[in-house]
């Protein structure tokens, strides 16, 4: 195995794993729009932030060795078809479905799989860093406790109580459990003894999982329209669309992933991975969460303004559908409000202020055509854009020049 170094960047393995989180991002989307209810909504942001800790241990996995060298580069292989299988059983990770294996089992038992996986050769690749192997004994507690707690709610027998709904109350219950011991673990034991390598490579991954979670928000708009006659509402709400998730990919990358590595890199030690712990294995969440969200309001917003059962540019977009659409924005702000405030001690208020303004219109996109409702959001996201700009136009240009000339025009993305 080859040590990662300052400077390295994301190895092609490393995209080639993240095209299954593309495929798990889109079931989860898929799975909340079955079920648009609270309890649906809540089960989807719990399967996604299951699936967002499996990304980010095999992140920092990937910080420490080379994901394609050697013997991590078999199992890498062996990680993508088990989560493969995770995001192929989401539609069951609650609910079994008649026939087959129990979905509930399967899913836990992957996802197991997965983890044990990654402590595995995570301490293979420890070998000589005694703090580095302390940490993953540490870790080893939270990750056995929430899968067992999976488990746990997996083998629920259906005959507890004669109500189906208490069931999967429970296993609900269960998982958020689960989550918590898990999340909750790893913040408990402390940074002392993790390591970020290199810079370079960990704001260039988590860039990449903002823009594979920008291409389902666009995946479902197209989605969206499958099997609908094009029209002029449908170009139009994908205008408007792309408008939002491209105003949301130029928040992260104009200059934030900038200047968030410049910070990275000249922390050290324990600081350093504390930072890319809280900046990025936490407060990337609620981005990937909002990005997702935001989907799942393209996706309602399209098939009202393409499909015939509704007054296609005269019913609005109510309830959760609508929530969805401006609440994923509202907490993809929030969560650059939190990482800027983490990695600068600042603020940045042109964002927080888009984030009061949008939480203000809710009521009144609530009495908007749903077209309109996406119509107003762009607006805002947009001027949002053009408003720092504005503003910090001789810092940002300073900046993206600086980094352009070091690092050339051809830079990565989220570096």
């Amino acid at each position: 195995m080859r040590v990662m170094t300052e400077g390295a960047s994301v190895t092609p393995l490393e995209l080639f794993f993240d095209l299954v989180f593309v495929y798990a991002l889109t079931q989860v989307t898929a799975l909340m729009a079955a079920d648009l209810t609270w309890p649906g909504l809540g089960r989807g942001l719990l399967v996604l932030a299951l699936l967002w800790w499996c990304w980010c241990c095999y992140a920092w996995l990937g910080n420490t060795v080379r994901a394609d060298e050697g013997v991590v580069r078999v199992v890498l292989f062996a990680v993508v078809a088990t989560m493969f299988v995770v995001a192929a059983t989401i539609p069951e990770a609650f609910v079994d479905l008649p026939g087959g294996l129990s979905g509930p089992v399967v899913f836990a038992a992957c996802y197991l799989t997965v983890r044990v996986l990654h402590l595995t050769i995570y301490w293979y690749a420890a070998r000589g860093d005694a703090g580095l192997r302390r940490q993953l004994v540490r870790a080893a507690l939270p990750m056995l406790g929430g899968a067992l707690l999976l488990f746990t709610a997996a083998l629920l027998p259906p005959y507890l109580t004669d109500d189906p709904d208490r069931v999967l109350t429970l296993r609900t219950l269960l998982w958020v459990l689960a989550l918590v011991v898990d999340y909750g673990g790893i913040m408990a034991i402390g940074a002392a003894g993790w390591q970020i390598f290199s810079a370079a490579h960990w704001t260039e991954r988590h860039g990449l999982i903002i823009i594979v979670a920008l291409g389902e928000s666009l995946v479902a708009i197209g989605v969206g329209i499958i099997a609908l006659p094009i029209s002029w509402p449908i170009i139009v709400a994908s205008f408007l669309g792309v408008t939002v998730a491209g105003a949301l990919w130029w928040a992260y990358f104009d200059v934030v992933s900038i200047a968030a590595e410049r910070v990275l890199a000249r922390a050290r030690g324990a600081e350093r991975a504390a930072l890319g712990r809280d900046s990025y294995t936490y407060l990337h969440l609620p981005m990937v969460t909002g990005i997702i969200l935001l989907a799942l309001g393209f996706k309602k917003v399209l098939s009202y303004v393409g499909d015939e059962s509704h007054h296609r540019l005269t019913d609005p977009l109510h309830g959760l559908g609508l929530l969805a659409l401006y609440g994923g924005v509202i907490l993809y702000l929030l969560g650059h409000v939190g990482f800027r405030l983490r990695n600068m001690r600042s603020v940045n208020r042109p964002r927080l202020a888009t984030t009061v303004l949008l939480v203000l219109l809710l009521p009144v996109a609530d009495h908007l055509p749903a077209l309109a409702a996406l119509g107003l959001l762009a607006v805002v996201c947009a001027g949002m854009v053009v408003a720092e700009v504005v503003l910090f136009g001789p810092a940002r240009r300073a900046l993206r020049d600086e980094f352009l000339a070091g690092h050339g025009a051809g830079g990565a993305p989220g570096r």
